[in-house]
């Protein structure tokens, strides 16, 4: 057993960890408003980990947080409102958070990251259709990846229930958020020689 555990210990691993650069990425939102409008928003503080196995993508992993009280539709009313207990309640539940369970290969460089999203304290199983846009050196000489990544939400599904409703009929706030990630990666251990 000894020996096993020495021999695991000294053979190169693939896996690579990689934090999310938020000043090169970008967690961004679209909702319907009055039926047909889309209103759309962003969240600027956000952090996150990759833990990336290059020799079995599927076994890879992510997780992330977002500071919900970050939220920026550009309309002061509407964010006050968004960080109320109406909607993210920033207050009380200052962070959502996103753990991957699964990672699932499509074809190309098309992946399916399944996870828990907990917003509030509801967490759900969301799954992120992500594509994986590849790798550079930058010019300070650090390996940068790049990631998009799309889902649809029902936020009541996460307690986020106010709604109004319009006098010629329908809601205020649609159900459905088209969630759009936007993601580089900065590699944080040394690449072997």
């Amino acid at each position: 057993m000894a020996s096993a555990a020495t021999t695991a210990s000294t053979t190169p691993t693939a896996v690579s960890t990689w934090t999310i650069d938020p000043a090169h990425s970008g967690v961004e939102f679209a909702v319907k408003h009055m039926m047909v409008s889309t209103v759309k928003g962003r969240f600027g503080s956000f952090e996150g980990r990759i833990q990336l196995n290059e020799a079995d993508p599927a076994s890879s992993s992510v997780s992330a947080s977002v500071d919900t009280a970050s939220v920026d539709t550009r309309e002061a009313q509407r964010d006050a409102h968004l960080r109320s207990d109406d909607f993210f309640g920033a207050e009380q539940y200052p962070k959502m958070t996103f753990r991957s369970t699964k990672v699932e290969h499509v074809e190309g460089d098309r992946w399916q990251i399944t996870g828990d999203l907990t917003i509030r304290d509801a967490t759900r199983e969301v799954v992120l259709d992500t594509e994986y846009e590849g790798q550079i050196k930058d010019v300070w000489g650090k390996q940068r990846a790049a990631f998009n990544a799309e889902t649809v939400l029902n936020r009541k599904e996460f307690g986020l229930n106010w709604n109004g409703l319009i006098e010629t009929g329908g809601v205020v706030v649609g159900d459905k958020v088209r969630v759009t990630l936007n993601i580089a990666a900065v590699r944080n251990d040394p690449l072997s020689s």
